[in-house]
């Protein structure tokens, strides 16, 4: 008889969006700071910056009972001149990086509803490790360099694979993969 513990529950279900409720915002200021300090230690006490003040934040909240629950991942957006966008602090939960889904969801949000928002161009520093996941994306590599003492890579996206999508807020609802 096995008396493992049984795994967490995760929702088969999750929604991408903007974040616009303050739990979403405190979810994913948590989020951020749970993978960027604690975990990765890139930064001492918080990442907060400038660019927060300008960037929109896009959430992944996990789903029970057909309502969100908890933000699960996040990135956030931002326009520093007209066409040019930036995508940055990509995280997602630790207990949800397995899914394979959440990731991706939230970049092509990302860039899409820039796209939508009059971007011609969308660029992000990208973790030298997750730069595998941004080619299968179709994101191109410009350069590398050393952030935070981390390697990244500057990346960016190929346009004509991220239609543009005008509503950020009602976003993106999706199921994870299972298992076969």
């Amino acid at each position: 008889m096995d008396l493992a513990s049984p795994a967490p529950f995760r929702s088969p279900d999750y929604i991408v969006r903007y974040a616009t409720q303050s739990w979403e915002l405190a979810g994913a200021a948590a989020l951020r700071h749970a993978v960027f300090c604690a975990e990765q230690g890139l930064f001492a006490h918080h990442d907060r910056d400038d660019v927060d003040a300008l960037a929109t934040p896009i959430v992944a909240l996990s789903m029970i009972g057909g309502q969100p629950d908890e933000v699960i991942g996040t990135v956030r957006i931002h326009s520093p001149e007209p066409g040019l966008w930036w995508g940055s602090r990509l995280a997602v939960a630790a207990s949800h990086r397995t899914v394979g889904t959440i990731g991706p969801a939230l970049i092509r949000l990302a860039v899409s509803t820039a796209h939508a928002r009059g971007c011609t161009r969308f660029l992000a520093h990208v973790q030298a490790r997750n730069e595998l996941l941004f080619r299968r994306m179709k994101w191109e590599r410009i350069d590398m360099l050393d952030l935070h003492d981390s390697p990244h890579a500057l990346m960016q996206a190929d346009l004509s694979h991220y239609p543009p999508i005008a509503d950020g807020i009602t976003g993106l609802r999706t199921e994870t993969r299972r298992a076969a």
